[in-house]
């Protein structure tokens, strides 16, 4: 508990002369005259991290210490990500002590020199009751507090930066190199492009404007060849631009129309997956693009207006368009790749504490911070986890208490903080935007009984957000007094104190449920009231209090279950293991939600050994139906519908500074309309900003496996038998076709014996010289794999295996329908999967004839197919099966939990490999987080 002495500041930014001013600090966790080191049991590790898919080591460190209640995950990931000094140096930190200490002590000696403490007395519990907090996993700072401050390196605090450019060709070559700065650095940036002349406007020297579009390809270009922190990940950016602009259509269909232009090389044989050979060819891909809509041009959209796209040297219409045609245009395109997100400009700024300095015209990279170009903010999450009681009530007390102490750390940082740029410095120091935040809000709801998409879950959510926020500006004003308002204060008081009423006005209007939100919300309702007092009388510190990012690495570090606002994953997750190898687990927070729904220590038992079988809880023995929704997560066999997603987000978003780092995924099947309801209704609600993804959208993605009808999926989920298949041989005479190709130059023929019923039942491939070592490696081959096709193996699954393998002979073929090739074998499996998969399957994979191509490209339907699709459970239920004992094959299998999760539903999750250890990463946010080694998508 905090509070401040002495007399309020005089001039902004100066505290008045006088008796020592300071905050008066009280212990909320920690027993005087013992140590939180003292208090918990410390053991040594040893930490290996391996590239799960080929065995290699990335990382090792042996003898590392952690307290014993630290999971082997999180030991991992600040072991490998956050220790300084080369490992086996002495210098190397071996302890988290060390790494505490090195962040919290420099902390601490700053608020000391500044003069935040009434007594160095203040300053030690200050100082004891962050170590604590930090240890037992309460908060974490984002990543770069851990990477940098307490080293020899810059001290930069801040993960996310907003850059500006002018319409100068000397302005767009500095934003190309402040940008690669900040990638570098390990950091995402973002601006907007809309003051650059568009393509339809001169140039003083009488030529025509090469236009926004034009100067996204070297920044681009600049940021695939950077990456980010020198890693292998790309570079984490946002590019925005206003819907006014006239190259507006052009930017909007940038990243589509390469989506185009990825399937069609991905047709001709060149690798396009995600860090594929080729996959570099395609521009834009390096960032996320926004559209920022104003109040004008949604209303022209609701009512089927025109609006009007303006110069930007003089704002004057140059162009009139059809409102919903844009709107559509953004809508299609986004179906099509998720790009572009929409911002919606007229909220934002309603909400900005500074509008007399300047407009707020972008964000970072995952659209959670907005404020003032060339500035900067620094970001820290709660995990709310920790204030959830025995008896299921949320702590709020503590929570409040647990935020001033933060909210007081991150204030602190920017008094000694380095930044890349001297203008982002200047803003940042003037304004002191911070990011205050959380994690694991999902398993708070489901651990209390509420589902994600409820009102109830919702009015939770809504009143512990406006706690923290109320609470973190309360701080502020109490900082105020002791150590000055933030410079740009005085010009702003005005603005600043309008947005401050609305939070509170919004907080009066959050409608409560139950005892746990009501009594959440009482205290919210008292914070704000006093925030108002203080702010009134003594100013602001802090231009900016919250933002909601996507914690991902730091999530883990803090053992959270789900990461920012997102629902969980699943109920099932992977469980790495101390001993090595791994397990798979049902989710802590499902016991616990049981218990708060009233089931009885047995019924629980039962319920949560049916998911841990099935994955899911329908039908689960002795759940009741209206249960099932407290389950629901992001993915599985009860998905949280999208507009749940968007209705969880329009419920905090009042009581955010900025704004939240989250992607609204849709369904395949989710059409163009369906995307423009969901942009259309998080203007409605409020929102500052949204993205969408479709599943299977991108090329550069896993695609998911045959959908099948329901009976197939329970069977593939459940696997309750594994069946052994003995073999269905061909009959003695069967039809059969011969293709002559080439490949490269390599010439050869391809023989495919099919049953009577048109399955495919064996292959022979002739290629080299009779009796050559590559002859006998293919009649080999061929054996091998005609076998497995008697044996009931889909060719589907050798298509997906083989195709886009890449070794010499490759190059260009003979066949009009597959014009280039990366090898033989990539060759003969797509001539088979054209010759003997239906159009369904083969779409999932990619593969089609040129006639098939154009249809698409034409916007026409698919060609009829000829043939029969090949009934694969008939041609089995053909073969005699042997049943045996279950086989863990999902222990054995599975890398993550997204990856444990694909082999229960039977399908591939959308979700990119770690460059670093070869997992299937999970969503975070708007980025993807790796559950092996902690590594980014994004800027977290």
């Amino acid at each position: 508990m905090t509070e401040t002495v002495g007399s309020p500041a005089g001039a902004a930014g100066e505290p008045e002369a006088g008796a020592r001013k300071g905050i008066r600090v009280e212990r909320v966790y920690t027993t005087e005259g013992v140590h939180p080191y003292d208090e918990v049991k410390w053991e040594h590790r040893d930490v290996v991290m391996t590239n799960w898919r080929d065995g290699s080591v990335n990382f090792e460190q042996r003898g590392v210490e952690f307290p014993e209640f630290w999971s082997l995950n999180s030991v991992n990931i600040v072991t490998s990500k956050y220790f300084r000094g080369a490992v086996g140096s002495e210098e190397r930190e071996s302890s988290l002590k060390q790494l505490i200490d090195r962040v919290v002590k420099t902390y601490v000696a700053a608020g000391v020199e500044n003069g935040y403490f009434a007594s160095d007395a203040d300053a030690e519990i200050f100082e004891h009751e962050l170590t604590w907090m930090l240890l037992h996993q309460v908060f974490s700072f984002n990543s770069p507090v851990w990477f940098n401050v307490g080293t020899a390196s810059k001290q930069q605090v801040s993960a996310c930066f907003i850059l500006s450019v002018d319409d100068t060709m000397e302005s767009i070559l500095d934003w190309y190199k402040e940008e690669g700065l900040i990638f570098k650095g390990g950091s995402g940036a973002g601006l907007n492009l809309s003051r650059i002349r568009s393509s339809k406007e001169l140039l003083s020297s009488g030529g025509t404007a090469s236009g926004p579009v034009s100067f996204m390809r070297g920044a681009d270009a600049s940021a695939g060849t950077i990456k980010s922190g020198g890693a292998t990940r790309r570079a984490a950016k946002m590019v925005v631009l206003d819907v006014d602009h006239p190259d507006v259509e052009e930017f909007i269909e940038t990243k589509s129309r390469e989506e185009h232009k990825i399937r069609a090389l991905r047709d001709a044989g060149f690798d396009m997956d995600l860090g594929g050979a080729d996959s570099n060819s395609v521009q834009y891909q390096n960032a996320n693009n926004s559209i920022r809509v104003s109040d004008e041009f949604m209303r022209a959209v609701e009512s089927d207006g025109d609006f009007g796209l303006r110069a930007r040297t003089d704002g004057s219409v140059i162009e009139t368009v059809r409102s919903r045609d844009i709107f559509r245009k953004m809508a299609k395109a986004a179906w099509e790749c998720a790009d572009p997100g929409i911002q919606y400009d007229d909220t934002i700024n309603d909400w900005h504490t500074s509008p007399e300095t300047g407009r707020i015209a972008a964000s970072n990279p995952c659209s959670e911070y907005m404020h003032l170009d060339n500035s900067s903010c620094n970001l820290a999450s709660l995990n709310l986890m920790k204030f959830l009681n025995e008896d299921l009530t949320f702590d709020a007390e503590t929570f409040s208490k647990a935020v001033e102490f933060v909210i007081t750390a991150m204030d602190i940082s920017i008094c000694f903080a380095d930044f890349p740029t001297e203008a982002i410095g200047d803003t940042t120091r003037k304004f002191r935007q911070l990011g205050i935040g959380y994690a694991n809000l999902g398993a708070l709801l489901m651990a209390t009984g509420h589902a994600y998409d409820s009102d109830g879950g919702r009015a939770l959510a809504a009143s512990i957000t406006s706690l923290m926020t109320g609470t973190a500006y309360k701080r502020s004003a109490e900082m105020a007094g002791v150590v000055g308002t933030y410079e740009g204060y005085a010009r702003n008081a005005e603005g600043h104190q309008r947005v401050m009423r609305k939070h509170a006005a919004a907080n009066d209007l959050v409608r409560t449920y139950h005892t746990n939100d009501n009594a959440v919300h009482k205290l919210a309702t008292k914070v704000w009231q006093d925030c108002l007092e203080i702010g009134g009388e003594n100013g602001w510190r802090n231009a900016q209090a919250s933002v909601l990012a996507p914690t991902g690495t730091i999530g883990l570090m803090m053992d959270c279950d789900t990461t920012g606002i997102e629902p969980d994953l699943a109920l099932v997750k992977f469980k790495k293991l101390v001993g090595g190898g791994s397990m798979q687990i049902v989710n802590q927070t499902v016991p616990r939600a049981l218990q708060a729904l009233g089931y009885q220590e047995e019924q629980v038992e039962a319920i949560v050994e049916y998911i841990a079988e099935h994955g899911h809880v329908i039908d689960a023995p002795g759940l009741r139906p209206e249960h099932y929704e407290v389950f629901d997560c992001a993915m599985g066999q009860r998905s949280i519908a999208p507009m749940g997603h968007v209705r969880m987000m329009a419920a905090v978003q009042p009581f955010i500074s900025g704004a939240i780092s989250k992607t609204v995924n849709m369904p395949e099947e989710a059409s163009v309309e369906d995307v423009e309801e969901l942009y259309f209704e998080g203007w409605r609600l409020g929102l500052k900003a949204l993205a969408i993804y479709r599943d299977n959208c991108k090329v550069g993605q896993p695609l998911s496996a045959g959908k099948g009808d329901k009976g197939e999926q329970d069977k593939a989920v459940e696997k309750q038998i594994e069946y052994r298949p003995v073999r269905k041989r061909l009959p003695k005479k069967r039809p059969s076709q011969t293709v002559s190709f080439t490949v490269g130059g390599a010439e050869g023929y391809l023989h495919a014996g099919s049953y009577p019923d048109d399955g495919l039942g064996e292959i022979f491939v002739k290629l080299g010289k009779q009796g050559s070592t590559l002859a006998g490696v293919m009649d080999a081959f061929s054996m091998s794999i005609s076998v497995g096709l008697q044996y009931g193996i889909p060719l589907e699954f050798y298509v997906s295996k083989f195709q886009n393998l890449r070794f010499e002979p490759a190059g260009m073929t003979d066949d009009p329908d597959i014009r280039m090739a990366s090898s033989v074998l990539d060759y003969l499996f797509r001539r088979l999967a054209l010759d003997y998969l239906p159009y369904e399957k083969r779409a999932q994979l990619g593969i089609f004839t040129t006639e098939e191509r154009d249809a698409q490209v034409n916007g026409e339907p698919a060609p009829a197919q000829g043939g029969d699709d090949v009934d694969l459970d008939t041609l089995r239920s053909t073969v005699d099966y042997q049943k045996s004992e279950p086989q863990d094959e999902d222990k054995r299998n599975a890398g993550s939990s997204t990856e444990l999760l694909e082999l229960q539903l039977g399908k591939a999750a959308d979700a990119p490999l770690c460059m670093t250890c070869g997992t299937k990463m999970r969503p975070s946010g708007s980025c993807y987080l790796c559950e092996g080694c902690g590594a980014t998508s994004g800027c977290s």
